[in-house]
């Protein structure tokens, strides 16, 4: 067999082995802690030392600052079907008003629900525009080129 028919044919089966391989990608998203850092969390903590046990969490309620939150999730990925979620873990813990945990909570997938995402629209009362006002209205009201730029003129 002369050279060229090798590297045709080793191009060849390159090339389609190279169709067989798996498209199969699982990406690890969040900062879950140890568990062993998680055992050593005890009611009556204080946010530093909790801090200090287990870092920054990755998420803090904003509403009231007193709910920090831990988690991570893998997603499955394969090939141009949409992403999968197959595994999730989140570490709650919740303090009191003198900064002290409260509550510690551990919840996983099989704790979550799903949410169907509704398409119906909520009318608004109201000016309901004309079909010219709701798309041309806006003509002329947005100068792309300021004339006058210095404030003392």
């Amino acid at each position: 067999m002369s050279i060229n028919k090798v590297v045709l044919l080793s191009a060849f089966l390159m090339t389609f082995s190279s169709a067989c391989s798996s498209d199969l990608f699982i990406t690890h998203n969040g900062n879950m802690p140890s568990n062993e850092r998680i055992a050593q969390i005890r009611v009556g903590q204080s946010k530093s030392e909790i801090l200090n046990i287990l870092g920054s969490p990755s998420s803090v309620v904003s509403l009231d600052r007193n709910q920090w939150i831990y988690m991570s999730s893998d997603i499955k990925r394969v090939a141009f079907f949409a992403p999968k979620e197959v595994d999730r873990d989140v570490l709650t813990i919740q303090f009191n008003d003198q900064g002290k945990v409260s509550e510690i909570e551990r919840l996983t997938k099989k704790d979550g629900k799903e949410i169907k995402v509704s398409t119906n629209k909520t009318e608004t009362l109201g000016h309901n525009p004309g079909f010219f006002r709701k798309y041309f209205g806006g003509v002329g009201q947005y100068m792309p080129f300021p004339t006058n730029t210095d404030p003392n003129r």
